[in-house]
């Protein structure tokens, strides 16, 4: 697939969320969504990330925000990362990639000198109409949220 770009209708998305409940963009017609993917529950930076907009969930809410967030995990690893962390937004289970690699976010990476496949840390703000109208490829993992606010204005 093509890398997407600002101004580009968002790739279809369905999944389970972290209770078993399906979930599909088609939920979410006319909010703005921030829909950040990471590399995995329950490590050190993805854990920063996600209790960053868990911090600012009310905020992000109140200016009409629906955040969501998305990994290869599975159903059960992120109930369990939901629930220790309090995250009160939805997180998708894509363990078979589908959504990751039509969103452009699967690649090769580097750690150690060693490379490996692995999700790039990326954030989309998605409007009503399913337009992405900014993406965020260098995530500030502590400040992921006050990146997307700069960027919105």
């Amino acid at each position: 697939m093509a890398k997407i770009k600002i101004g580009d209708k968002a790739p279809e998305f369905s999944g389970n969320d972290q209770n078993g409940k399906p979930i599909s963009i088609s939920n979410f017609k006319g909010k703005t969504i921030i829909l950040f993917f990471y590399p995995k529950d329950s490590t050190p930076t993805c854990t920063v990330e996600a209790c960053n907009f868990r911090d600012n969930y009310a905020a992000l809410s109140a200016k009409g925000f629906t955040v969501i967030g998305v990994s290869a995990d599975s159903e059960k690893s992120h109930s369990k990362f939901a629930g220790k962390h309090n995250l009160p937004y939805t997180l998708i289970a894509d363990p078979d990639k589908k959504m990751i690699e039509d969103y452009g976010v699967w690649a090769e990476k580097m750690m150690f000198g060693k490379k490996y496949m692995g999700i790039l840390r990326t954030t989309f703000v998605i409007d009503g109409n399913g337009i992405i109208t900014h993406i965020i490829e260098k995530v500030d993992s502590k400040n992921s949220t006050q990146q997307v606010l700069d960027l919105i204005g």
